[in-house]
C-alpha cells in the first residue's frame, strides 16, 4: 500500500451525523443535509439476484466440453447481467451466452455473447481492497433493458479440457475446465428518486445517509453541497479554481476548462453499498481509458440506470469496494462521478489491475470492438482529461513513468513508460477499451492538449 493514503477526513465518515456537516466549510445546514439523504416514496431500492448455474446434462464424447446453464421464464424484474464464480484468480475459457425476455414486449431476444475476461480491471495486487477476502471472478456485466426471463449457457473451450491425470498445482486435484461455483447475477438498478425539495410529512432518513453526506462532502471544494451535477467552468474561472485548489501557479497554468460533471447524486448512487472512507493516492499522471464491455443497447437517458447497475455489480457480485472507475461517459458524451472521494482529488480506483495508483480510469459505455464510439464521447474524454490531469500538471500528449503493482505486462515494481492518455490494454494485456475506441486516443490526446492551450 506503499504512496496510498486514506483522507483524515473520509477516513472519519462513517457514522457520521447530519450535524457534523456544520463543521466544514461551504456545506448546508443540518436541515438541508437532512433532506439531501432523504429516502422519499419515488425511489425503488436496485437488487441483486444470484441464481447457482446447473450441469447441463447430456450425452457427450469423451473430452467434449463441460457446459453449465439455467433457465427461467419466470424472475424478478432485472436490467443487466453476469456470471460469477468463487475465485478470483480463476479464468473463464470459454463462451458465455444469454438470452433474455423484455417487459415492455414479452419477446426473447436473440443469443448474446458476455465477456468473459474482466480479471484485467479490478484492484491491484496486495492492496487491501484485493485481499479483503470478499473479491470473485466474473464476467463483464451485460446491459439487457428491462426483462423478467432468461436463459444462460456457459461452455468451455475444449481445449481447456485436460487429458487424463493432469493436475492443476493450485488446485492439487484434477484440473476442472469451468471456474467453481458458477453463479448468475441478475441486477436490477431501481428506480432513481428526483431530487428531494422540503420533506412532506416525517421525513425517512436512508441506511446510507452519512455515506451520502460525505460523498457529497468530497466535492464541496468545488460545488454546492448536494449538488446532482457539478456545472461546467470558463477557462478563466478554471484557472482561478486552480489556484484556490493548488495554490500559486507560476507560469501559464495548462488546464482545460471544467466540464460538467454529474455527480454520484445525480446519478442515483445508493452509498450504502460501497465502503466507508475514501482511499487515495498521492497525484494523477495517467489516465487510462476503458469500455464497459457492457454492449450498446441503452439510450442516453438510460446511462444512470446502466451505471447503478455496474456499480452494484462491481460491489455486490465482485467484492469491490465501490465502483472501479472514476469517471463514465455515456455516448451522448456526458461525463459521470464514478468511484467516491471528490472528482479534484487523486482517488485510487480499480480499474487497470497494476497501474491504479497514481492514474484515474475512464470508462466509455458500451462495446467498441466492432462499434465506432460516438463524437461526442471522444470529446468528453479529451475535455475530461484537458481538465483533471491539467489539475496535475500533466500535459495530454506527453508520456510518464508509472511502477507497476503486479500484471501481465509489467511485472511488479517494473517502472513502465505510457503515455499520459493509455489504453486500459497498454497497461495490461486486454482487449479493452476495444480497437475502435483505442483507435481515437490519439485525436483525443490532441484535442485535450488543445483544451489545455498547448
Amino acid at each position: 500500500m506503499r504512496g496510498f493514503i486514506t483522507s483524515p477526513i473520509g477516513a472519519s465518515w462513517t457514522g457520521f451525523t447530519c450535524a457534523a456537516v456544520l463543521a466544514l466549510p461551504l456545506a448546508l445546514p443540518a436541515r438541508a443535509a437532512e433532506r439531501a439523504a432523504v429516502t422519499t416514496e419515488a425511489t425503488v431500492p436496485g437488487r441483486t439476484q444470484s441464481l447457482p448455474l446447473l450441469p447441463v446434462s447430456r450425452t457427450r464424447a469423451a473430452g467434449a466440453a463441460a457446459e453449465q446453464g439455467l433457465y427461467r421464464a419466470e424472475v424478478g424484474r432485472f436490467s443487466l447481467v453476469g456470471v460469477a464464480w468463487d475465485d478470483p484468480d480463476a479464468e473463464l475459457h470459454g463462451r458465455v451466452q444469454v438470452r433474455t425476455r423484455s417487459t415492455a414486449t414479452g419477446e426473447w431476444s436473440g443469443w448474446q455473447d458476455v465477456e468473459t475476461h474482466y480479471a484485467d480491471d479490478g484492484a491491484d495486487p496486495d492492496t487491501a481492497e484485493r485481499s479483503s477476502g470478499r473479491v470473485h471472478g466474473a464476467t463483464a456485466p451485460l446491459w439487457t433493458g428491462d426483462s423478467d426471463g432468461v436463459d444462460v449457457r456457459v461452455r468451455a473451450d475444449a481445449e481447456t479440457v485436460p487429458s487424463a491425470g493432469r493436475r492443476d498445482s493450485r488446485t492439487d486435484g484434477l484440473r476442472q475446465p469451468l471456474p467453481s461455483g458458477l453463479r448468475l447475477e441478475l441486477v436490477d438498478p431501481g428506480r432513481q428518486a428526483p431530487p428531494p425539495g422540503p420533506a412532506a410529512g416525517t421525513p425517512r432518513i436512508s441506511a446510507g445517509a452519512g455515506a451520502a453526506i460525505a460523498s457529497s462532502a468530497a466535492n464541496v471544494d468545488i460545488a454546492r453541497f448536494g449538488a446532482a451535477e457539478i456545472p461546467a467552468l470558463g477557462r478563466r474561472d478554471t484557472e482561478r479554481e486552480l489556484v484556490m485548489l493548488r495554490g500559486e501557479v507560476r507560469g501559464k497554468p495548462y488546464i482545460g476548462p471544467r466540464p460538467a460533471i454529474v455527480t454520484r447524486r445525480g446519478w442515483g448512487a445508493d452509498e450504502a453499498l460501497r465502503e466507508r472512507g475514501f482511499v487515495y493516492t498521492k497525484k494523477v499522471k495517467a489516465a487510462f481509458v476503458h469500455h464497459t464491455a457492457s454492449g450498446n443497447r441503452y439510450t442516453c437517458s438510460q446511462a444512470p440506470s446502466v451505471i447503478r447497475s455496474i456499480y452494484r455489480y462491481h460491489v455486490r457480485s465482485m467484492g469491490w469496494r465501490d465502483v472501479g472507475y472514476n469517471f463514465l461517459v455515456d455516448k451522448c458524451g456526458t461525463i459521470y462521478e464514478g468511484r467516491a472521494g471528490g472528482v479534484t482529488k487523486a482517488v485510487l480506483g480499480a480499474h487497470t489491475r497494476g497501474f491504479n495508483a497514481d492514474s484515474m480510469g475512464i470508462a466509455v459505455i458500451g462495446t467498441y470492438g466492432s462499434t465506432q464510439p460516438s463524437a461526442a464521447a471522444v470529446n468528453a474524454i479529451a475535455r475530461l482529461t484537458a481538465w483533471k490531469l491539467g489539475l496535475f500538471g500533466a500535459n495530454p500528449l506527453g508520456k510518464t513513468y508509472l511502477t507497476s503493482g503486479g500484471g501481465n505486462l509489467y511485472p511488479k515494481g517494473k517502472n513502465a513508460r505510457l503515455n499520459v492518455i493509455s489504453g486500459h490494454r497498454d497497461g495490461y494485456a486486454t482487449e479493452c477499451p476495444g480497437r475502435l475506441l483505442y483507435a481515437r486516443l490519439g485525436s483525443a490526446r490532441s484535442v485535450a492538449a488543445q483544451y489545455q492551450g498547448r
